[in-house]
């Protein structure tokens, strides 16, 4: 539990991180912190918007589903609350992306955990907006949609890292996984909805895809369709777009290559539009 009533250090840069109990100027984690050694843990990225965070309540439940998924014990959400709380109270930034990540603790060098209590780490930083529109390449890998971390969001990125650095190699902004049936899956860091035949449509999460939480408000104010489909369908989409929590919704303009040819098309604007009046209306929805 943080103490209720202390001063807080100045934070230079729009940048504070918080870790295990304070704020601190110079950040620390232990080398043997399973997060670091063996990618042993879970956490949420979300917006804020001068200083407040978006859909908070929303991340933070889905923190603990990925917690419990691992096996993690996570800190009371008034801890949880209280660090980003005090992140905030120190990095006043127009526009920033807030990341709350709690790792199995200190380890020994190999799979296998240690008794030390998990690590809480909270950051925060300005952001710079994404473009109006990205490029999407499909990568020659697929999501494990019957791994023991499927749809969690843990901190084992390597394949994430990999997928977008052959999709910037080949003039595109973001990579599309399959999952090992061929099915359409999602980005790196992004959920895919394209529109086909007329229909709005986005992967369930029997593909493997992380349900997002801003795919998760377009798929209750908008007329989406889950479902799941072959990735060579993407081939003939009409239109698309992308979601996440910093992004919103994002408008495609290239698949593979190929323009599509509407971006933003009239279902891409009518998400856009049903996102924004969420917001509008609540910053935590």
């Amino acid at each position: 539990m943080r103490p209720p009533d202390r001063t807080l250090p100045a934070v230079s840069g729009g940048t504070a991180v918080w870790i295990d109990g304070e704020v601190r100027d110079a950040p620390a984690v232990s080398p043997l912190d399973h997060g670091f050694l063996v990618g042993d843990g879970v956490f949420e990225t979300l917006k804020t918007v001068d200083g407040r965070p978006f859909a908070l309540t929303r991340h933070l439940r889905r923190l603990a589903h990925s917690a419990a998924g691992l096996g993690l014990t996570l800190p009371p959400d008034d801890v949880l609350r209280g660090a980003v709380d005090d992140v905030l109270a120190v990095s006043a930034v127009p526009t920033g992306r807030l990341r709350i990540t709690v790792t199995s603790g200190a380890g020994p060098l190999g799979s296998a955990r240690g008794d030390d209590p998990p690590t809480l780490v909270v950051t925060h930083a300005a952001t710079t907006p994404w473009p109006p529109s990205t490029r999407l390449v499909t990568v020659p890998w697929a999501r494990n949609e019957r791994g023991a971390t499927a749809g969690l969001k843990t901190t084992s990125y390597a394949d994430n890292v990999v997928a977008l650095r052959a999709a910037r190699e080949q003039g595109g902004d973001e990579a599309i996984f399959t999952d090992t049936r061929g099915r359409i899956c999602e980005g790196t860091g992004s959920n895919i909805f394209y529109v086909l035949n007329g229909h709005l449509t986005t992967p369930s999460a029997a593909t493997g895809c992380l349900a997002g939480i801003t795919r998760e408000l377009v798929i209750e104010v908008a007329d989406v369709m889950v479902a799941d489909a072959p990735i060579m369908m993407l081939a003939d989409v009409d239109e698309a777009f992308v979601t996440s929590s910093t992004r919103d919704v994002q408008p495609v303009s290239h698949i593979d290559g190929r323009e599509l040819p509407a971006c933003p098309g009239p279902r891409t604007v009518g998400a856009m539009d049903a996102f924004a009046a969420v917001a509008a209306r609540s910053f935590d929805p």
